[in-house]
């Protein structure tokens, strides 16, 4: 009987114990993430080192000199935080240059001519020196072609005017849908005898902003490649309601955009060596390089330096990481994705082991949450963290993908998690003049630093 009261003592005890542990530890989680919090809100850095990227450096085009001129900032601003280690890793990017300004119109009647607002595709050849003026013909995306077939496209320039769907919430799901338009587009309407392809911007909203963006001409010979131009939206309806109205419209386009050699880049790395397990990896970042028009600060600017923020956010705060905490800003997304490639390369010729990477390139907006490409098991594991966020309304947790610059390391052992801000309004920046620093609001820029960081730390306690 005593023996029996002494057993159902010490199991009441450990019962105790171990819940009073389970809620010191929680406490410990919850005050450590509010220090991440207020360090960040009033204390980051990202708001400043984005200005200068935006306002002093401008748009970082791969193999430009603006943005061999964002590695070496980025590069001095990383080694001025103390970490442990700061180095370039050197990468070969394509190097394409835009040239003076496009022009294009199109013609209702002879001598009556309308202006539209045009850019130039990322990788696109020119158009001859004098221009291309030519009949115009209105496709609702790549699969019509075939239908139209080559006697109606040859010897014309096709309009691709497939628009993103305003009905959808998730607005990345939208572009998606139509972006194979502007990816493919040309390729595909060559093989018709097109002249030209003008593709109507990846933009939910109506302005009078064209968006770049990267095209291909797969393994096309390079005297059979067509000229390929983004048209804003609101010219795009209105070239499409003439048309309607005036089907023999002519419409001219002239570009002046060169495809050059490869040219030597750099990845930008900085890392805290881990105290207990330095040999796991916890890698985050962002693209560095952007596109030519506008300066490119929510696309990716931001989630450079919110990548950056994260480990002056963990040297301000105190916190020692157990495992390495990794930040990487790659080289060439925008038209190439040469530097992800080269770091999962050169990652796994080192035998690096990852377990963690993070990307953050969907804008400066309100955080949201993150998707996770895991196994499910890691997924019910990640979602145990949720509540932790919920203080913050940063607590949308779902399947999904990471980002295309840590898509490379995708293997068995490793998790991938993408940042998920409010993407309502990124596409009226994305790829466009308009994606300026002053579309990007502070708080919410520092907003996305924290809640990585808060999701890094909790991976680096706890692992899977």
């Amino acid at each position: 009987m005593k023996n029996s009261y002494r057993v159902k003592n010490k199991l009441t005890l450990l019962i105790v114990i171990t819940f009073s542990y389970l809620g010191f530890a929680q406490i410990t989680d919850q005050e450590q993430i509010k220090k991440i919090y207020d360090t960040a809100l009033s204390q980051g850095k990202g708001y400043d080192w984005l200005n200068y990227l935006s306002n002093q450096i401008g748009g970082r085009l791969s193999g430009s000199i603006q943005a061999q001129q964002a590695i070496d900032y980025t590069k001095a601003q990383l080694d001025s935080l103390g970490v442990d280690e700061v180095w370039l890793q050197p990468v070969m990017v394509p190097k394409w240059v835009r040239g003076t300004p496009e022009f294009a119109y199109f013609e209702t009647t002879p001598g009556v001519t309308t202006n539209v607002a045009i850019c130039a595709l990322g990788g696109s050849v020119a158009t001859p020196q004098q221009g291309i003026k030519a009949g115009i013909i209105e496709v609702d995306g790549i699969e019509q072609l075939t239908v139209l077939g080559k006697d109606k496209i040859e010897g014309k320039i096709v309009f691709f005017n497939k628009p993103m769907d305003p009905t959808l919430i998730n607005t990345f799901s939208s572009y998606s849908n139509c972006v194979d338009q502007r990816y493919a587009g040309a390729l595909e309407a060559s093989k018709f005898g097109a002249l030209g392809v003008i593709v109507r911007s990846m933009n939910l909203r109506l302005d009078d902003f064209p968006h770049t963006g990267s095209m291909s001409y797969g393994d096309q010979l390079v005297n059979e490649r067509i000229p390929a131009a983004a048209i804003s939206t609101n010219a795009a309806d209105l070239l499409s309601t003439s048309l309607k109205l005036n089907p023999e419209i002519k419409f001219y386009f002239k570009q002046n955009c060169k495809q050059f050699d490869d040219v030597q880049s750099f990845n930008v790395i900085a890392e805290i060596k881990g105290t207990s397990k330095p040999d796991e990896i916890i890698v985050f970042g962002g693209h560095l390089d952007s596109w030519d028009l506008g300066d490119g600060a929510h696309d990716d600017g931001a989630g450079c330096v919110q990548s950056m923020e994260v480990l002056n956010l963990f040297k301000k705060t105190g916190y020692k990481p157990k495992r390495t905490v990794r930040v990487v800003l790659f080289m060439n997304e925008e038209n190439g994705l040469r530097g992800g490639n080269k770091y999962a390369e050169v990652a796994a010729s080192q035998n690096e082991k990852h377990i963690f990477a993070l990307e953050s390139d969907s804008g400066g907006f309100t955080p949201r949450g993150f998707s996770f490409d895991s196994t499910d098991k890691d997924f019910e594991k990640i979602k145990g963290w949720k509540s932790l966020f919920e203080p913050y309304l940063v607590h949308y947790f779902e399947k999904g993908s990471g980002g295309a610059d840590i898509g490379p390391l995708k293997n068995e052992d490793i998790v991938l998690a993408g940042l998920r801000p409010d993407s309502q309004r990124y596409f009226d920046h994305h790829h466009s003049e308009n994606d300026t620093f002053d579309q990007v609001n502070k708080r919410e820029l520092e907003l996305g630093a924290a809640s990585m960081a808060s999701l890094i730390y909790l991976v680096d306690k706890y692992g899977f």
